[in-house]
C-alpha cells in the first residue's frame, strides 16, 4: 500500500473543508471527519479562546472528536451539552507550573486540590488531571526526584480507586518555562517508576520535548508505557501541524497508535490562520 504523506494528508484536509466557510464554526459537515480513529484526538481549550466555547464545542463535536483538554471544572457542564467531556482537568490547585512537585512546601495545597476533585471529575467521565513537576529555584534533579515521587504517593491510591490518572507535564525550559525542572523525558521517567503506579504517568508534550531533545518518535517506542497523555505543538513556533514546521505529525501520530495507546492526543497549537481549518487539517492529518 502507498504511504500517505503529510502533502496527502493536507490536501485530502483541504479536499474535505471544500465549500465550508473560513469562519464556520457554526458550519454543519457533511460527515465527521475523523474517519479512522485509531487515535483518539483532542484539542486545548487556550488555543481557541477567542471562538466563544458553546460555538467551539458544537464545532468540535462535528469533527468528530469527542473531548476538549484542559478546560476547568465550571465549564465541564457546557462540554456535556454538547456530548464531550474533558480530557485533562487542570485548576484543581495553586502553584501551577512554577510551583509544583518538586518542593514539599507545595505538596498539601497541591495533593489535597487533586484529591478533592477526584469524585467531580468521575462523575463529568474526565479521565486525567494534570500535574507539574516545578521550576528548579536551585533544587537538585536527585532531591527533585525523591519529592516528587514523596507528593505522587500521597494522590496514587486516591488516583487509583476513583480510576483517574494524574500525567505530569514534560515542558521545554528554553524558551517557554524557563527553570522548570521536567524539561527532559529521563526525569519524569525516572519519577514515575518510582512511584510504582499505573494511576500515576506523563502527559508527553511533543512540542517541548521536540525543542529540549528531538528524537521524538524512538523516545515514544521506548518509553510509550510511561505516557497517559501527548500534546502536538508544532515547532518552530507552536504553531500549525503543516510542511513549514521539523516534524513530520502523520508519522509521529501512527508511531504512538503503533504502540496501543488508548489516551488521547490533544492538539495544543496556536492557529495562524482561520482556527476551525487548522485544526480541522491538523485532525484529518493525524487520524491514521
Amino acid at each position: 500500500m502507498a504511504q500517505v504523506t503529510r502533502r496527502d494528508a493536507l490536501t485530502a484536509a483541504g479536499a474535505a473543508l471544500a465549500g465550508a466557510t473560513l469562519t464556520s464554526a457554526a458550519t454543519p459537515q457533511a460527515k465527521p471527519i475523523v474517519q479512522i480513529a485509531r487515535l483518539k484526538q483532542s484539542v486545548c481549550r487556550w488555543c481557541y479562546q477567542k471562538i466563544p466555547l458553546p460555538e467551539f464545542c458544537k464545532a468540535v463535536a462535528e469533527m468528530g472528536l469527542t473531548a476538549i483538554d484542559l478546560v476547568e471544572e465550571k465549564d465541564w457542564g457546557v462540554l456535556a451539552d454538547h456530548g464531550l467531556h474533558c480530557s485533562m482537568a487542570w485548576k484543581t490547585s495553586p502553584g501551577g507550573i512554577p510551583n509544583g512537585l518538586n518542593d514539599p512546601a507545595n505538596h498539601d495545597e497541591i495533593v489535597n486540590g487533586i484529591i478533592d476533585a477526584m469524585p467531580r471529575a468521575k462523575r463529568a467521565g474526565v479521565p486525567n488531571i494534570i500535574a507539574f513537576f516545578g521550576n528548579r529555584k536551585g533544587i537538585s534533579d536527585d532531591d527533585a526526584i525523591k519529592n516528587c515521587v514523596i507528593g505522587l504517593n500521597r494522590v496514587k491510591k486516591a488516583a487509583e480507586e476513583h480510576e483517574l490518572t494524574i500525567c505530569v507535564e514534560l515542558l521545554n525550559s528554553k524558551i517557554d518555562h524557563k527553570d522548570y525542572q521536567g524539561d527532559r523525558t529521563w526525569f519524569g521517567v525516572e519519577v514515575v517508576k518510582r512511584v510504582e503506579s499505573p494511576r500515576v504517568k506523563l502527559l508527553y508534550d511533543i512540542y517541548h520535548m521536540q525543542i529540549m531533545e528531538g528524537d521524538v518518535m524512538r523516545t515514544i517506542r521506548d518509553n510509550h508505557q510511561w505516557f497517559a497523555h501527548y500534546h502536538t505543538g508544532g515547532v518552530p513556533g507552536r504553531h500549525e501541524l503543516d510542511d513549514t514546521q521539523e516534524l513530520n505529525w502523520r508519522t509521529v501520530a501512527k508511531t504512538i497508535a503503533d504502540t496501543g495507546f488508548t489516551g488521547y492526543m490533544a492538539h495544543e497549537f496556536v492557529p495562524t490562520r482561520d482556527p476551525l481549518t487548522s485544526l480541522r487539517e491538523a485532525v484529518v492529518l493525524c487520524d491514521v
